[in-house]
């Protein structure tokens, strides 16, 4: 481990998302988890697009932020780094309701998939660095968002 910088100091905040990949069970868990943190104020204020302008922007922010992170822990995609983690929280509930059995469902939906890495975030997750920690978790939260978009298509009721 390399001594701390500024900008070491700044990476490491932004990545454990304000040090929640610090929890000592499941930092990836938590890390989902604190994203809900996130999303709920970020929805509350009625603007659609700026769900995806956040996502945009933490997906950015994150591969800087988890390449600092890399280099200055000399680690390979350390646990501590759960931006992505946020990241894919977002994109699981891009354009959904936020209904307690909607964001129940995508938390462990998404989960699953980021622990399995279903094609192609897996391959994802190989480009390395920053880039491949946030893709691969983007890539989950594109297929959790999906299974849930079908869910709430099957069961609308899931939209109150």
């Amino acid at each position: 481990m390399k001594p701390h910088t500024v900008g070491s100091r700044v990476a490491l905040a932004v990545a454990t998302f304000g040090y929640s990949g610090y929890a000592p069970i499941a930092p990836g868990t938590a890390g989902s988890a604190a994203g809900l943190l996130l999303i709920v104020p970020l929805r509350m204020l009625g603007l659609p697009w700026l769900d995806l302008a956040m996502a945009v922007g933490l997906f950015v922010l994150g591969v800087w932020s988890a390449t600092i992170v890399e280099h200055h822990l000399g680690a390979e995609d350390p646990g501590l780094v759960v931006i992505d983690e946020v990241l894919g929280m977002l994109v699981s509930l891009l354009w959904l309701p936020l209904s307690w059995p909607v964001v129940v469902t995508a938390f462990f939906v998404f989960r699953a998939c980021d622990i399995i890495k279903p094609w192609p975030a897996g391959r994802f997750e190989r480009l390395g660095g920053g880039l491949g920690i946030m893709a691969d978790d983007a890539m989950a939260g594109v297929y959790a968002n999906l299974v849930v978009q079908v869910l709430v298509w099957w069961r609308p009721e899931w939209m109150k």
